[in-house]
């Protein structure tokens, strides 16, 4: 059996389902928009510079999300999910995934961005396993603290292992394993898979991609 990752932001997706969530909020007035913005633009900043504190923005994110009731969340979630995620999931990165799952590959998403926006998008591509930074729940509502630790960088690996360990499986059980990213804030996944692919990748990416012979793949040139 072979393992396929995928990262979902700007890899299965062409758009930031993290920081489209925060625009969502603030176009929906849950938010107080122009903070908000001005906050969440800091962060995706960051993120693209690779300095963003996988801890720091998680919690600001998750602190958002505490302050509504969880029926109020649910009906956001669902309008998010119907007005920019499905137009955005597009055929190419389906039958990308669909390829593997015809394999008969085990795929899964492993990604940065909290469960709570990723677990419906997950869902909608069809992909069962779900790595993704896990907010805390107290007596079902979203605290705003983190569940552990961040799923970014070296967290990947370590969420991944500690995923497949559940199931008696370590990265060496499976004949080959694909990782599928744009981002250079994947190099530790993507430096120990047999297969890394380097999808839509930013350009330091693509650097440090053509410098080691890896894979590279546009899903979105249209």
């Amino acid at each position: 059996m072979n393992l396929a990752l995928f990262d979902l932001d700007h890899t299965l997706l062409p758009i930031d389902s993290d920081y489209e969530w925060g625009q969502f909020l603030c176009r929906q007035g849950a938010v107080d928009a122009a903070a908000f913005a001005r906050r969440n633009d800091q962060f995706f900043a960051q993120y693209q510079a690779g300095t963003l504190d996988p801890v720091e923005y998680l919690e600001f994110a998750l602190g958002t999300l505490a302050t509504f009731e969880p029926e109020h969340l649910a009906a956001l979630q669902q309008q998010f999910m119907a007005e920019v995620i499905e137009p955005n999931i597009k055929p190419v990165a389906r039958a990308l995934l669909q390829r593997h799952l015809d394999a008969g590959d085990m795929v899964a998403i492993v990604t940065a961005t909290n469960h709570f926006v990723t677990a419906p998008i997950a869902k909608a591509f069809g992909v069962d396993h779900l790595i993704a930074a896990m907010p805390e729940i107290v007596d079902g509502r979203i605290t705003g603290r983190l569940g552990g630790k961040p799923t970014q960088g070296e967290g990947k690996i370590l969420h991944t292992k500690a995923w497949l360990e559940q199931m008696g499986k370590t990265l060496e059980h499976f004949d080959n394993v694909y990782f599928y990213s744009d981002s250079h804030n994947d190099l530790p996944l993507l430096s120990i898979v047999s297969h890394p692919v380097a999808t839509n990748p930013n350009a330091v990416l693509t650097r440090h991609a053509n410098e080691r012979g890896w894979a590279l793949l546009q899903l979105f040139n249209d």
